[in-house]
């Protein structure tokens, strides 16, 4: 009986075609370029020579995905080049088995999200998103043969054995659920069912791919080849362990050296700080970016040049990586490619401020199409489904799962305690909502000289009517069509009979002589936040203290507007005005 699975996928799709000039030498390089580690390489060739080779790729629809995506999503548009044929894998029934990462009401939610995202992504890094195959878990994993193929399998496994090969994946708790010891036999029987002859996944699921290659054969099925990427680390700093000195054999106990340097962690969807979340705004990248363990002249434990070295040089596709350092700290810097750019680290003539600024801009300029995409409507109304407990990023603070655990302590009605304040929200500059406006038209106010009224364009956020006190400086063809920062969260007010939604930035010279307008750069999409790294806090709904945060405002040399010094920061770079420096801003 053909176990291969039929399936309804989610996307018409079209086998992907190799380009008639690549010989099988090129497609094996192209398939294998960049991995960790390749188990079948004979298997491998022997296939290529014949055919396009057949590979999966899946992830649990869990936490949200982050910048580490990037990794499999690059070696998926290689895969696609060398002619393979690639089938994406929602795994939404895996993620429910993993042991309290998701509850069953999500997932329906989870999937849809990561659904836009891995596809967002595979646009990102320019793959024919058209030739690939997507395919939902629950669609296949539900039917009869699967489920008996379950069984066969639990029959024939351990529980150590189903543990072990989990162990890098699946939450890891003293009492394991039999949810979490099923994950990896389904992983394995995914390979017959998806028809495939390659699994391909992070060097983490070593383990499973290992279990299914044994395992597969004990129900009657073929092992297969098995592709494994690095990981991405965490952002956070190495922590303090003994490693094995080398890769032991699978089996093989490890040899542990107490010399060994300490490991680096992989990037977790469930550590907000060590993590980039691909809807991370440009601030809050800057400001993870900036927390990154990353000693001067460290290249053994640094997860910014891990990741420059399997994200960023991969992505740029021969490209220079250039750090836009400003003069007074010696200037631009380009570098070709990372060993270049690790010697330079190596030799300390790349500082960690230097290189946090480089990776900083290079992920804002990355995530800027993923960002516009979620600006609608629709898909923020899906990730505050889909997450509905992470409304508001946790830095730092107790985590939620342990809030949810903790216990209610319940007071006798004689004895209730005084409702308690609510926390004061710091007095910085995340409570302003600056937002890019598209000046749509501007024209003199009909009872103010002295004022223009704008129809400006916010995207996501909707049109509004602005009113402002620019008409003496510059004309309405100035304004109409540019891109502008606005304060949006200020209570509307009428200005002689006009009723204004929000605030165009302007900077001004010492007497009020001369005003310029802060233009948001070409490439930002109207709705965008504008932020100040730093300051990651939600905005106020109505912004009653703009007086108190409107002193710290100014341009900087470069003529970007700044609060205390720190720029204004778009997807695209610094917000600007042309020519004012050390102006105030308002």
């Amino acid at each position: 009986m053909d176990t291969t699975a039929t399936t309804t996928t989610t996307a018409t799709t079209t086998p992907a075609v190799a380009a008639p000039t690549l010989t099988v030498d090129e497609k094996i390089q192209l398939i294998t370029r960049n991995l960790q580690e390749v188990v079948g390489i004979e298997q491998l060739k022997a296939i290529v020579a014949e055919r396009p080779l057949k590979i999966y790729w899946g992830t649990a629809t869990t936490g949200k995905p982050h910048v580490g995506y990037f990794v499999p999503t690059t070696k998926i548009a290689d895969f696609l080049k060398a002619g393979c044929e690639v089938t994406i894998l929602f795994a939404d029934l895996h993620a429910f088995l993993d042991n309290m990462k998701s509850t069953w009401e999500l997932l329906s939610y989870r999937t849809q999200y990561y659904e836009h995202v891995i596809k967002g992504l595979l646009e990102a890094v320019g793959a024919p998103i058209e030739k690939l195959k997507f395919v939902r878990g629950t669609e296949f994993q539900l039917s009869r043969e699967y489920t008996l193929d379950v069984y066969k399998l639990a029959s024939k496994v351990s529980q150590h054995d189903a543990k072990k090969a989990g162990a890098e994946v699946v939450k890891q708790v003293e009492n394991p659920l039999l949810s979490g010891l099923l994950y990896p036999l389904l992983q394995a029987l995914d390979e017959q069912y998806l028809g495939v002859d390659a699994q391909f996944g992070g060097v983490d699921q070593r383990k499973i791919f290992m279990f299914a290659e044994e395992h597969l054969q004990a129900v009657g099925y073929k092992k297969r080849i098995h592709l494994m990427n690095p990981m991405v680390p965490s952002l956070a700093a190495a922590r303090p362990a003994v490693t094995p000195a080398t890769p032991a054999p699978e089996g093989a106990a490890p040899t542990a050296t107490a010399t060994a340097a300490p490991a680096l962690e992989k990037m977790s969807s469930s550590v907000a700080e060590a993590k980039i979340d691909l809807l991370d705004d440009p601030s809050t990248v800057q400001w993870k970016v900036g927390k990154a363990f990353c000693e001067p002249g460290n290249i053994v434990q640094n997860p910014l040049l891990v990741f420059c070295k399997l994200v960023m040089f991969p992505l740029l596709c021969g490209k220079p990586f250039n750090i836009a350092r400003a003069e007074k700290h010696g200037g631009p810097l380009s570098f070709d490619a990372y060993p270049a750019l690790e010697a330079s680290f190596a030799e300390q003539k790349l500082y960690p401020a230097d290189l946090k600024l480089g990776v900083s801009s290079f992920i804002n300029q990355f995530l800027a199409p993923i960002r516009a995409k979620f600006s609608k409507p629709e898909l923020q109304e899906l990730v505050s489904k889909a997450y509905p407990s992470e409304a508001a990023p946790n830095f730092g603070n107790k985590p939620a799962a342990e809030a949810k655990g903790a216990a209610i302590k319940k007071a006798a009605p004689a004895l209730k305690k005084p409702a308690a304040k609510p926390a004061e929200k710091p007095m910085d500059i995340s409570r302003a909502l600056f937002l890019v406006g598209h000046i749509e038209k501007c024209e003199k106010h009909p009872d103010a000289d002295s004022l223009f009224v704008e129809t400006v364009n916010f995207g996501a956020h909707g049109k509004a009517t602005v009113v402002s006190g620019l008409a003496n400086f510059m004309a309405p063809e100035n304004l109409a069509g540019r891109k502008a920062v606005f304060l949006k969260n200020l209570k509307p007010s009428k200005l002689r009979g006009v009723l204004s939604q929000a605030m165009i930035l302007a900077a001004s010279n010492a007497d009020h002589t001369k005003v310029e307008v802060i233009f948001a750069p070409d490439g930002t999409q109207p709705g965008e936040r504008v932020t100040v790294a730093g300051f990651p806090g939600e905005a106020d709904d109505t912004l009653k203290v703009w007086d108190k945060l409107q002193p710290g405002m100014s341009t900087n040399a470069e003529f970007a507007a700044t609060w205390k010094g720190v720029p204004l920061m778009t997807s695209q770079g610094p917000a600007k005005c042309s020519s004012l420096s050390n102006a105030n801003v308002k």
